[in-house]
């Protein structure tokens, strides 16, 4: 994409498919005179303007409005056209294919094409545009895309916080108290003979430590933000008949997988994303766990424990009708061993007693006591999945952010604890404080983009849509 940044480029806008309103954007350096060849007038700067959109014969295609948006004062910061047509699916791809037509027509004031290099947008190069023409940051324009994707409330707001400057507020407020105590440290270096009363007078030390508390806030923030984004998937496990599907079907508040008495109804997985709070939970029911001769249910299990194996965290249901029954405990104890093989150590398996309408008498102190059927104790298992997410209730403040913010931030994280380390020791080795500080000061910068790689850039942009 880098290499052809400054080709005229034209897309369709909106979603595909049909709708009440779509739009065809083109974006390009010294558009006017062939915006006003294509609608045969000139437009007023960020005027809506109700005109024909006519062919080249002058037979309209539509009826709509045309914005021009002269650079700078456009979204990629270079000239801007957007076509407001009805949202039909052939409309805009027809005039899509008139602005691709009108660039190589002759000016006859030049004798040359208008716009001979216009060519239709790759993926996300109108929000790539505004970031390399410095219309927004890296962490914004990812922010774009993630408000586009946002699949609960909460999320929506946070990628607005993002997309507002917020996170990169915050990341600007980091970078340039480390660079004043990399400039305290460098400047320490170059006069040695002053080094313990300059860096003491300085508070060089106290300046790192506040560093780090202001970057540990930051993250924890970053941290909610990508769980917000991402969510957890957890995984329902346990036995035939144990009352996988019906939780899932409590935990939804929907019908999504068939429930009946008959072992084994369950063949494959059924997924289901619900939202606790604004976090969004990927629900996986799966296969019963047990020996089986039926080659079908042998793979509906075999997927079971593939789910198993990728999941952030377990849900092991267990039927309190059955607890007393040896070779059901027996069976339970098997798949608890297996599960815990499965998994990593930091992967947690929650304990759920399903059916607890069924049966009287003391409850498991392990774990948590529920009913699928009647919703009794479903609160106490959302709050149990919310905790085992790591979510925190914020008052406010938190943003979208990704899982290379977070590497960055854990990056700069340990920087400073080394710039730390060796800004206490006795002989003070300042160089390799220096160091440390200038390696966490570019970890910051590649979050904002302001120190980054062109190959990023193009992993980041390439997972927008078109006409983005």
């Amino acid at each position: 994409m880098l290499a052809r940044q400054h080709d005229p480029i034209a897309a369709i806008a909106t979603a595909p498919g049909r709708g009440a309103v779509g739009i065809v954007r083109v974006s390009g350096r010294a558009l006017g005179p062939w915006v006003e060849h294509l609608l045969g007038r000139s437009l007023r700067a960020r005027e809506a303007t109700l005109l024909p959109f006519n062919d080249r014969q002058g037979v309209a295609i539509d009826k709509g409005l045309a914005l021009f948006f002269p650079t700078p004062h456009s979204f990629t910061g270079e000239d801007v056209l957007e076509l407001q047509a009805h949202g039909g699916p052939v409309v805009l791809q027809l005039l899509l294919a008139r602005c691709l037509e009108s660039a190589v027509d002759q000016d006859p004031t030049t004798g040359c094409s208008y716009l001979s290099s216009m060519r239709i947008a790759q993926a996300g190069e109108f929000s790539e545009r505004a970031f390399l023409n410095d219309k927004i940051d890296l962490a914004q324009a990812e922010a774009i895309a993630d408000l586009i994707d946002a699949s609960t409330e909460a999320a929506a707001r946070s990628a607005t916080q993002s997309l507002s400057g917020a996170f990169s507020y915050e990341i600007h407020v980091l970078r340039d108290a480390l660079i004043h105590l990399r400039m305290l440290v460098e400047a320490t270096l170059d006069f040695p003979e002053e080094e313990i009363d300059f860096l003491e007078k300085s508070d060089a030390k106290g300046q790192l430590d506040r560093l780090q508390q202001a970057l540990n806030g930051v993250l924890h923030k970053a941290t909610q933000g990508a769980l917000l984004r991402e969510g957890i998937t957890v995984v329902i496990a346990g036995q035939p008949n144990a009352g996988k599907s019906s939780l899932l079907n409590a935990l939804a508040g929907a019908e999504l997988a068939i429930v009946t008495p008959i072992a084994g109804t369950t063949r494959d997985k059924v997924q289901q994303t619900i939202q606790i709070e604004g976090v969004p939970i990927h629900v996986v029911d799966t296969a019963g766990l047990r020996p089986s001769d039926d080659a079908v249910e042998q793979i509906g299990i075999a997927r079971a424990w593939e789910a198993i194996e990728g999941a952030d965290a377990v849900l092991f249901l267990h039927d309190l009708t059955r607890i007393n029954a040896i070779d059901y405990v027996a069976a339970d104890a098997v798949i608890t061993r297996a599960i815990a093989q499965k998994l990593s150590n930091n992967v947690p398996v929650i304990d759920v007693w399903n059916k607890a309408d069924a049966v009287s008498g003391e409850a498991p102190t392990k774990g948590i006591v529920l009913s699928a059927k009647t919703g009794s104790g479903l609160d106490g298992l959302r709050h149990s999945l919310l905790q085992t997410a790591g979510w925190q209730a914020a008052s406010g403040g938190v943003f979208i952010a990704r899982e290379r913010h977070l590497q960055a931030l854990r990056r700069v994280q340990s920087h400073l604890e080394l710039a730390g380390e060796h800004l206490a020791a006795q002989d003070q080795a300042l160089d390799l404080v220096a160091e440390e500080l200038r390696l966490g000061q570019n970890a910051l910068s590649e979050i904002t983009g302001e120190f980054t790689s062109d190959d990023l850039l193009g992993v980041i942009f390439s997972k927008f849509c078109i006409g983005k």
